[in-house]
């Protein structure tokens, strides 16, 4: 305890901002050990999602102390690694959540004081908007303060490097080590807000970047002939999407937005969990579109780099999957034109479904998976355009990420917005939904069903036991999971995929923990703990052929039930390892 009250009284000498101190003064008057440990015996990790956690006082926690000390260690990477950021300069942008403009003014602060140009954003920024101007700019770099679909306790601070992309080994580490090399908080130099711009570090960002992303949204989309066809009912769950997306859509479609939700608010006053993918998430944007008669339903999550997509098919609403989404705005991106020229190239994840990946080889399109995160799909794109001058088309992770073309090196869920409406208003002049059209590649390419589940191990051991059960499986793969065979195991960890003749092939992938084994029919399924808890993650895939006098529906129920009998199935034979 007494560890603890000394950490805390050495970040009380330190803290900038008045809330966080007196917070952490309420915890140790009341002598809260618990607050106490859980704040200051660990600290908030750097990696390449940069950082997330809970608002508050402490190491742990996400606070102005913690910017500015982050800040400050990403500036002596910049001027170690580009020391031409002094003249190229950083783009930066905020969301709506708490402290998020008090964050980003620290950021400036500290990059204006290391010399560092900054192009801010005046107003809130989308996630995608700020990646786009990394490139736009020639930037070496961006900054985001945003946390995504957390909860509104949350906040974040992600990071661009110069290709506009999210950041990737070696620079986490990098900058991670020099976020460590910062000394004490008072020798980390802020410039004033109102000298940074007197000496043009601290300039504003161009018009001319936002009027090239709008542009860039338009010229990936076919133009729109005649009315607006397509009604569509959008909520931006009180994120900062709502400008954007109104501009992208002006004039193709018939636009609703859920009015609770349409301002930006980072208290979220409607949502337990501003996560599109939530259960009751998209209540109000139903309700709308119910007494709207819309099409479709467009939801972005709050820095709305993701998108979600609900439909009326058959009298009744249905929230399609993320990868129902990649693989309907996949096929229509590689077959709505000609595909002359150099190579087309998709990218999704290992833990996407595999169904994209059997389309574009039936269409002569390079596929590729990547470990997850749309940092590895952005940054493998641009590896294979300068290696082999490939057209990146299209990418996704099942998580409600998508990007199509090189606009943004990330996910954005403006631009597939825009995507989406064309897709619904060429079907819905065929006299077809999304659903229908599902149905159509399904009995094409097999129906392909995932599910995801996650198992939690109880007790004090959890996290050695997760570990004992991947060893395990490694040690003794499978030859059959729910009536399957195993045709081969990849091995993410080691780097090698062992088909069960014992032949090898070495995986060009990344180092993870990650296990997946193949099955009859294209059918997989992956392994990994989680990493910050004592959880194994589960991810099934599962591909049943449908015959084309079956109803849908038959093969539908057919294939769920393949699907559970593989997940009991595989949920058995880990526990079976885990004893031994």
């Amino acid at each position: 305890m007494s560890e603890w009250k000394a950490a805390a009284r050495q970040w009380l000498s330190e803290d900038p901002d008045p809330a966080t101190r007196e917070e952490l003064r309420a915890i140790l008057t009341a002598g809260d050990e618990a607050q106490l440990s859980e704040r200051f015996g660990a600290r908030l990790e750097f990696g390449t999602a940069g950082l997330r956690g809970l608002l508050g006082a402490g190491p742990n926690r996400m606070n102005r102390a913690v910017v500015i000390r982050t800040t400050a260690g990403l500036a002596a990477y910049l001027l170690e690694h580009l020391p031409e950021c002094t003249h190229r300069g950083v783009a930066l942008g905020h969301d709506a959540r708490r402290m998020s403009r008090e964050f980003a003014r620290d950021v400036a602060a500290v990059l204006a004081g290391a010399g560092i140009p900054v192009f801010a954003f005046g107003a809130l920024a989308t996630t995608p908007l700020v990646a786009f101007a990394v490139r736009e700019l020639n930037a070496v770099g961006g900054v985001m303060i945003t946390a995504s679909h957390n909860p509104p306790e949350y906040n974040g601070y992600k990071v661009y490097w110069e290709n506009g992309a999210q950041i990737v080994p070696p620079q986490d580490k990098g900058i991670a080590a020099a976020i460590a090399a910062v000394g004490p908080l008072a020798s980390v130099a802020l410039l004033p807000e109102s000298v940074a711009r007197n000496r043009r570090l601290l300039r504003p960002m161009p018009e001319r970047v936002t009027e090239a992303y709008f542009k860039g949204v338009e010229a990936l989309c076919l133009p729109v002939n005649g009315e607006p066809s397509v009604g569509v009912v959008y909520t931006p769950l009180h994120g900062v999407g709502g400008a954007s997306v109104q501009r992208a859509l002006g004039g193709v479609c018939r636009l609703s937005v859920v009015p609770e939700q349409a301002e930006p608010d980072g208290d979220f006053p409607t949502v337990r969990f501003p996560n599109p993918e939530e259960p009751g998430a998209l209540d109000l944007a139903l309700a709308l579109a119910r007494a709207s008669e819309a099409d479709v339903v467009l939801a972005n999550d709050p820095d709305a780099d993701r998108l979600a997509v609900a439909l009326r098919h058959d009298g009744a609403w249905r929230q399609l999957s993320g990868n129902e989404v990649g693989v309907l705005l996949g096929h229509h991106l590689l077959t709505r034109s000609p595909g002359g020229g150099a190579e087309r190239l998709v990218l999704t994840t290992i833990v996407s479904s595999p169904m994209l990946g059997v389309i574009a080889r039936s269409l002569g399109v390079r596929y590729e998976e990547t470990l997850t995160g749309f940092k590895w799909i952005a940054n493998r794109a641009m590896e294979l355009e300068q290696s082999n001058g490939a057209r990146f088309v299209f990418g996704y992770e099942e998580a409600l990420g998508y990007t199509a073309g090189t606009l943004v090196r990330d996910k954005d869920g403006v631009s597939t917005a825009r995507l989406m409406v064309e897709l619904v208003g060429r079907l819905k002049a065929q006299g077809r939904t999304l659903v229908d059209q599902l149905e159509a590649l399904y009995r094409q390419y097999g129906y392909w069903v995932s599910q995801q589940h996650s198992v939690t191990l109880t007790g004090g051991d959890g996290m050695r036991r997760s570990a004992d059960t991947m060893a395990g499986l490694r040690r003794r793969p499978p030859r059959s999971i729910g009536g399957s065979r195993v045709h081969a195991v990849r091995d993410y960890l080691r780097g090698v995929r062992t088909d069960m003749n014992e032949k090898t092939e070495k995986l060009s992938l990344p180092s993870s923990d990650v296990l997946s084994f193949e099955l009859s029919g294209g059918s997989r399924v992956i392994l990994r703990p989680s990493g910050t808890e004592p959880k194994l993650k589960y991810y099934f895939d599962l591909c049943e052929p449908l015959d084309a006098r079956e109803s849908f529906e038959t093969g539908l129920q057919r294939a769920r039930g393949r699907l559970r009998e593989l997940m009991d199935d595989t949920l058995a034979t880990a526990e079976a390892t885990l004893r031994g």
